[in-house]
C-alpha cells in the first residue's frame, strides 16, 4: 500500500526489485544471516493521523524552554542577541537553503558569490587580510589556527590563556596529538592574564592563544598580549566576539597574525547550542596554509566576473600530508546568516550595538551590586557584555532557584574554575532592558541567600 508519509508506492517497489533482478523483499535480504535478523515487526505505537501527529509534536515542543519564553543572561559563549527578519527571509530562499558544495561554478554562482562577500565582511571586521569560507563553530577554528602556527613555524608547543573559554581549550587540547602539538596554559592573575608571564611562556612557541573578551568578560590587554607573543616570535591568535568590535580594535590592528571565533551572536540564534559557524582570518602570509576553503573572485571566458572556489586545503583535495584540515565541509548557510546580518547593521549599527551592550552591562553591574547586595568578582577590570560575581553559596543551586522564577541568571563558572562554585557569569545583550535588569537582581536578591 501507499505510504502517507513517502512517495513510494508498491508499483515503485516492484519496479526496482525487477531492475535489481530479484522476486521480492524477502530475496533481496537473502544473503542477511537468520541469527542476526529482527524477525518480527517492530514494536512500534500505532501510526498517527496527520492532525495528531501535528498536535503530538507541540506539545514536544512546548517541553523546551527558549529565550521567548524564560528571561535569559545566559553568556559564556552563546549569546541572545537580536536576529532580525530579514536573516530568515534570505536563508529560506530555495537556492541557498538547499544548495550544497558550490563544487561547480557554473551551477554555484551566487551561493559563491555570498560566500565570498562573508570572507569580504570577516576581513573588515577583524582587520585581516583573508578569510576562509568559514568552519564549524568557534572552538574547531581555534585548533585549525594552531595547525597553521604550527606549518608556519616549525614549532609543537601551543601556549592559551586560561581566561580562554573552557571549550575552545578543551577541543585545542583534544586535536593537539593528532597535530603533535603540546599545549600550554597561562594562569590568569585577577581576571586577565599579564603580558611578561604569556611572554616567558610563549619562548619557543608556535602560536599563543587568548580571548578578547575573555571567558570572565574582562578586558584583556590584547595589544600587549600580541606583542608579548610576537616577541618570542610565535603567532599571536586573538579568539574574538565579533559584536565587540564596533566599540573594540580590531586584532588585525593592534598586532594578532589570526582571528578566530564563534560567530553565533552576529545572525544565529542560540539553538540550544549549535549548530552555528566558526570565522577565521589571518595575514596573507598564511593563505596556503588556511583549512577549509577559500572562495576566490576570477573572469570567464567572456570577460566578465565570477566566482570559484580557489584553494581548498583539506584531505579530499590534495595529499594527506600536505592537508590543513580534516574537516570536509563550512557552514554556509549559517555564515550566510551572519553576512546577512552584518550588512544589516553596517558599521555605524555595530557601534550603536556595541555601545547599547557596554551601558547595559554597566547598569547590569551597579544594579546586582546595589540591588541584590552581590560581589563584583574582578571589580577593577573593565568589561563588555559579561561580567562576574559571587553570589554568596553554590551558583548552581541560584541557577536552579532563579529558574523557578522565569529568570535564567547567568552561567556558573564552577564547572570551569576551581574556587568559584559561587560565581555566575551573567550576560547583558541588546535585548535586555533596564527592567529585566531589575528584575534580575530582585530575583538574585532573594535567591542568592
Amino acid at each position: 500500500m501507499t505510504h502517507p508519509y513517502l512517495a513510494l508506492t508498491d508499483a515503485d517497489r516492484e519496479a526496482m526489485l525487477r531492475t535489481i533482478g530479484v522476486a521480492s523483499i524477502e530475496e533481496l535480504f537473502r544473503d542477511v544471516p537468520a541469527e542476526v535478523r529482527l524477525d518480527r515487526e517492530l514494536a512500534l505505537e500505532p501510526p498517527l493521523s496527520e492532525q495528531e501527529l501535528s498536535a503530538h509534536l507541540a506539545e514536544l515542543a512546548a517541553r523546551n524552554v527558549d529565550t521567548t519564553r524564560e528571561l535569559s543572561f545566559l553568556g559564556a559563549g552563546i549569546y541572545d542577541h537580536y536576529v532580525p527578519a530579514v536573516v530568515d527571509a534570505v536563508l529560506q530562499r530555495g537556492e541557498l537553503l538547499t544548495a550544497y558544495t558550490p563544487y561547480q561554478p557554473e551551477m554555484s554562482q551566487g551561493v559563491l558569490q555570498a560566500i565570498f562577500e562573508y570572507q569580504t565582511a570577516i576581513c573588515e571586521l577583524t582587520g585581516m587580510d583573508v578569510s576562509n569560507a568559514s568552519g564549524y563553530d568557534g572552538t574547531t577554528v581555534t585548533a585549525d589556527a594552531c595547525y597553521i602556527a604550527k606549518h608556519a613555524t616549525g614549532r609543537t608547543r601551543v601556549v592559551v590563556t586560561e581566561a580562554t573559554s573552557p571549550q575552545v581549550r578543551q577541543v585545542v587540547k583534544t586535536y593537539a596529538p593528532g597535530f603533535g602539538l603540546e599545549v600550554v596554559e597561562v594562569p590568569h592573575r585577577s581576571g586577565t592574564t599579564d603580558p611578561d608571564e604569556l611572554r616567558a611562556a610563549a619562548e619557543g612557541a608556535a602560536a599563543v592563544i587568548f580571548q578578547q573578551p575573555n571567558v570572565f568578560g574582562c578586558l584583556e590587554p590584547a595589544p600587549e598580549l600580541a606583542a608579548a607573543a610576537n616577541d618570542a616570535e610565535a603567532l599571536p591568535v586573538a579568539h574574538v566576539d565579533p559584536l565587540s568590535l564596533g566599540v573594540l580594535e580590531a586584532p588585525g590592528r593592534y598586532g594578532a597574525a589570526i582571528a578566530v571565533g564563534e560567530g553565533q551572536a552576529a545572525g544565529n540564534f542560540p539553538s540550544y547550542g549549535g549548530p552555528h559557524y566558526g570565522f577565521l582570518a589571518a595575514r596573507r602570509e598564511f593563505i596556503r596554509r588556511m583549512p577549509g576553503r577559500i572562495v576566490g573572485e576570477t573572469v570567464d571566458a567572456a570577460g566578465e566576473r565570477g566566482y570559484v572556489l580557489t584553494l581548498q586545503t583539506r584531505e579530499q583535495h590534495i595529499r594527506r600530508e600536505k592537508a590543513t584540515s580534516n574537516i570536509t565541509t563550512n557552514q554556509t548557510l549559517l555564515a550566510l546568516g551572519g553576512l546577512v546580518y552584518l550588512t544589516w547593521l553596517g558599521p555605524q549599527g555595530l557601534r550603536e550595538l556595541g555601545e547599547t551592550c557596554l551601558s547595559l552591562a554597566a547598569y547590569a553591574r551597579q544594579r546586582l551590586v546595589e540591588r541584590a547586595g552581590l560581589e563584583l568578582l574582578f571589580p577593577e577590570r573593565a568589561t563588555f557584555k559579561e561580567f562576574a560575581v559571587r553570589v554568596g553559596r553554590n551558583a548552581r543551586e541560584v541557577v536552579r532557584a532563579a529558574r523557578a522564577h522565569g529568570v535564567h541568571p547567568g552561567y556558573a563558572l564552577g564547572r570551569d574554575y576551581e574556587g568559584m562554585d559561587d560565581v555566575l557569569l551573567v550576560a547583558v545583550t541588546e535585548k535586555r532592558t533596564p527592567a529585566e535588569i531589575d528584575r534580575l537582581a530582585d530575583v538574585l536578591a532573594e535567591v542568592a541567600r
